[in-house]
């Protein structure tokens, strides 16, 4: 049987913004449909950070976004930064929230979905939940606007699972419009990308001590 071609990812023409920007590190938005890291297929090599080390040689990745979701991520320039940001994610000192749009009306103005996540590995990369061998993961929502057919929500993960927001609201039973993996037919006809965006990510400069805000609103 032959095997499958390799997945070629789309490539995004839409320019990397840098939103701050000091010796230690840099704090980017990235564009829907741009990977973080290179995919394993060479023609997949264009990403943040090979476009980041154009001019910032240095650059590194100490976490990720998916391909299809866009916003705000922080690129360490050093060994020191990055070793101090990831210890920060590993200690969940981190605060990150994310915009979605999801399908349906949303009833609660704010709750937490408490469902632990482990690898569907028949159907990878989609992810799945399972008590018996999943890894904890929880996830706080605010509804920040209602309409009659989706709902604008703003969402905090407390743990860093893959695809936690997305199987989360899944779970909910309003998965996030535009999304090819958990949403169905409906939800995902709704928009022709995932409405998911990483707005805001705060933690302590690794050098300074003090309190890094960045903010990037969605266009959506």
């Amino acid at each position: 049987m032959d095997s499958l071609p390799p997945y070629l990812v789309p490539h995004s023409a839409e320019p990397i913004r840098i939103l701050y920007r000091d010796a230690d590190l840099l704090l980017v938005r990235k564009p829907h449909l741009l990977l973080t890291i290179p995919g394993r297929h060479p023609l997949n090599k264009d990403c943040l950070v090979t476009r980041l080390q154009q001019d910032f040689p240095t650059a590194s990745i100490v976490h990720r976004l998916d391909l299809d979701t866009s916003g705000i991520i922080a690129i360490p320039l050093n060994k020191a930064a990055h070793a101090h940001i990831s210890r920060q994610f590993q200690l969940r000192q981190v605060e990150k929230s994310y915009v979605a749009v999801v399908w349906g009306v949303v009833e609660p103005d704010r709750g937490e979905i408490d469902l632990p996540i482990a690898c569907d590995w028949d159907n990878r990369p989609r992810q799945m939940i399972c008590h018996r061998r999943g890894r904890d993961a929880l996830t706080r929502f605010e509804v920040l606007r209602r309409h009659p057919d989706r709902t604008r929500v703003l969402l905090k993960p407390v743990t860093g699972r893959s695809h936690q927001l997305r199987i989360h609201m899944r779970e909910l039973g309003h998965p996030i419009l535009g999304c090819d993996m958990y949403a169905h037919e409906e939800a995902l006809a709704m928009s022709d990308r995932l409405l998911l965006h990483a707005t805001t990510l705060a933690f302590e400069h690794p050098t300074s001590g003090a309190w890094l805000a960045g903010e990037c609103p969605p266009d959506f």
